[in-house]
């Protein structure tokens, strides 16, 4: 897995799976499945909410290791089966509306390769340097790699 920085506001992720496409993206959209990979290995999910649409709602919630509870929600924007996924992602501090949906753009992207491996983009488009940099500096990238490493053990159970 890879992280980099294109533009200011910008977060980029990339990482090749040694998987078929649909597989991994089947992975990324199934409900019972995001259950087993969202967390990465850092606690449990305890609810996926997934409505996989354009104008559909997603809310998942997460139970750390050491007992707090984490909860991300967003609207699905665009949904292109087995290559592009578009929606919005709100961290739920307290005092955020349960309805506000517009919060950092993300746009993942599956791309075939050869071999039946896939790469995987996750673009974040956060709006602001200041925003970009608190989400590097917040821990992201260990249960980012924790993620895609569920990601590939699941896409290979589903063979």
């Amino acid at each position: 897995m890879e992280i980099t920085t294109p533009a200011d506001d910008r977060i980029l992720i990339t990482r090749e799976f040694d998987a078929p496409r649909h597989l991994v993206y089947r992975v990324w959209t199934t409900p019972e499945l995001v259950s087993r990979w969202w967390s990465g290995h850092r606690g449990t999910t305890t609810e996926v909410e997934l409505d996989l649409r354009p104008g559909g709602r997603w809310r998942y919630v997460l139970k750390t290791n050491d007992g707090a509870e984490v909860g991300f929600h967003g609207e699905y924007r665009e949904i292109v089966p087995d290559e592009r996924i578009v929606y919005t992602e709100v961290f739920e501090l307290p005092g955020v509306d349960p309805d506000d949906v517009d919060g950092p753009l993300n746009t993942v992207t599956f791309t075939a390769l050869d071999g039946d491996r896939t790469r995987m983009e996750l673009l974040t488009e956060t709006g602001s340097r200041e925003l970009r940099d608190t989400i590097l500096q917040s821990g992201m990238e260990v249960g980012a790699r924790g993620q895609m490493e569920l990601i590939q053990e699941l896409a290979d159970s589903l063979r």
